[in-house]
């Protein structure tokens, strides 16, 4: 069953965004890919569908996969910065430049 509180993301890759999609509205967190670097660079979570937890669904779905992909991770989102500063079990992911980007 899925609910606000626990949205379907998809990746969209030929917009370069996971998209979640609820109430006519449609939230996304954007990137950019090269090689073996992918840039989380914006998230937008319309207002409609703010508070049910859906830019953390777009963050995790994002993370999920670039662990599957053998991706690196450069959180520039202030969304995604965040959220692998506070986790981290997520900074293996990081690239050289997301380390810097995050202090670490």
């Amino acid at each position: 069953m899925t609910t606000p509180s626990s949205p379907v993301v998809q990746d969209n890759p030929s917009k370069h965004r996971f998209e979640f999609a609820s109430q006519g509205e449609r939230a996304v967190a954007i990137y950019s890919l090269e090689g073996d670097v992918i840039t989380f660079v914006h998230t937008l979570v319309p207002e409609a569908l703010q508070g049910q937890g859906v830019a953390r669904q777009l963050v995790l779905a994002g993370l999920a996969s670039a662990r599957e992909r053998g991706l690196r991770v450069v959180p520039k989102c202030p969304v995604f910065a965040a959220y692998m500063r506070t986790h981290p079990e997520t900074h293996d992911l990081l690239a050289d430049e997301g380390r810097t980007l995050l202090g670490l």
